[in-house]
């Protein structure tokens, strides 16, 4: 086992951590007060490559490993919650399933947009009354045959229904919607569909006011008879669950790895704070109790961090990680919502205002035990594993 980082790895990280000390950093507080989508920065961040990290060279992308994406994702969740989660979504959720389970055709159509930032992608699965419940999904998709002028006979998709909690809800360009084809398999019988901004019916419903993460664009998505062509089908007709499932495989890696992003920086506030806090007479670093306390954090976000790693060392060996992945997902935003917690206890009454980062942190950082699977599903998910593993 090798677990330091090739010297590539060590340049993109560097690169990734001076841009969001230059770029985010600055801002992020400001971002944040002010509850907006910080669009001015996907353009810096789409030079560097950010958007299309998994994507093949011929659609734009730059085609480096999943342990880099993560690696990168942790530097920019490091700076700002809000906008690593936009990279997240992007990159593991839209841009992912295209990557995952499109044709030639829709790979060179949608990829080089998306992988180059000119247009953000977005992905709908979760629905007011169908969260971990995906096969409580409402959203319809309805296959009907028209003739065509030729007289030939066409085939298109009508849907109706509506998503919620979705992230780029309303800035993104190209939307990958999970539609039920047939309700009767529940689950086992949704279908995806890419929709770009634009399509008649189609629209961005009503913004989401969150605790945390208020840079991020969430909305909930509109469909009233939102006509598509069977070319924008992604994927076989009731496979969509199925695709959903490898699509969250990844995505639960990288958001452990952004996790871990807030953790650390949570830690590195609270332990520069710490050396410079004087109480009775001396740094309240040199007090035991808190030296635990940074010593409990470092711990566990380490911890976290190779979890994540492992995960993401996998998947570039095509192996699949549903148990490793959950794994790392489960512990990193346990452990990065430790780290937080932590830090606003060891700043005080300070650690409580928004003079020092560490609230947003914490209120960033809850996300993590929620999205993608709550921390109870990824514990059900690894306790079905390890007990099929025993039979």
């Amino acid at each position: 086992m090798n677990f330091d980082l090739t010297e590539e790895q060590q340049v993109l990280q560097k690169t990734v951590r001076d841009f969001c000390a230059r770029s985010i950093v600055p801002n992020a507080a400001r971002w944040d007060r002010e509850e907006r989508f910080p669009a001015e920065i996907i353009a810096p961040m789409a030079e560097l490559g950010l958007f299309g990290m998994q994507v093949a060279e011929r659609y734009g992308g730059a085609a480096m490993k999943f342990h880099d994406y993560v690696i990168a994702l942790e530097e920019i969740a490091r700076a700002d919650g809000s906008v690593g989660l936009t990279m997240a979504s992007h990159n593991s959720l839209g841009t992912g399933h295209i990557n995952l389970a499109g044709n030639d055709a829709q790979k060179a159509k949608y990829l080089p947009r998306l992988a180059t930032g000119q247009v953000l992608g977005a992905w709908g699965l979760t629905e007011s009354g169908s969260g971990s419940d995906a096969g409580a999904a409402r959203t319809r998709a309805v296959r009907r045959e028209v003739s065509d002028a030729g007289g030939g006979i066409r085939v298109e998709w009508v849907l109706n229904g509506s998503k919620t909690f979705i992230t780029q809800g309303s800035v993104a360009g190209v939307y990958v919607v999970l539609a039920s084809t047939s309700p009767q398999k529940k689950q086992k019988g949704l279908t995806a569909f890419i929709i770009e901004r634009g399509t008649t019916g189609f629209r961005s419903g009503k913004h989401i006011e969150k605790m945390g993460l208020r840079a991020s664009d969430t909305t909930e998505l509109i469909l009233e008879e939102v006509v598509v062509s069977d070319d924008q089908r992604l994927g076989e007709i009731d496979q969509g669950f199925f695709d959903t499932l490898k699509i969250l495989d990844r995505g639960r890696i990288g958001i452990g790895a952004w996790a871990v992003g807030i953790g650390q920086a949570a830690f590195e506030t609270a332990r520069q704070y710490a050396k410079q806090r004087v109480q009775f007479g001396q740094a309240i670093a040199e007090f035991q109790g808190i030296q635990h306390m940074l010593a409990d954090m470092a711990t566990e976000l380490e911890a976290a961090r190779l979890l994540v790693w492992r995960a993401a060392w996998m998947q570039d060996l095509k192996v699949t990680t549903t148990r490793e992945s959950s794994i790392a997902k489960y512990y990193a935003a346990r452990a990065a919502t430790r780290a937080c917690n932590a830090a606003v206890q060891i700043l005080g009454g300070y650690g409580y205002t928004r003079e020092f980062p560490v609230e947003r942190y914490l209120r960033d950082v809850k996300l993590g035990e929620i999205g993608e699977g709550t921390n109870e599903v990824q514990k059900m998910v690894i306790a079905r594993l390890l007990l099929k593993d025993l039979q």
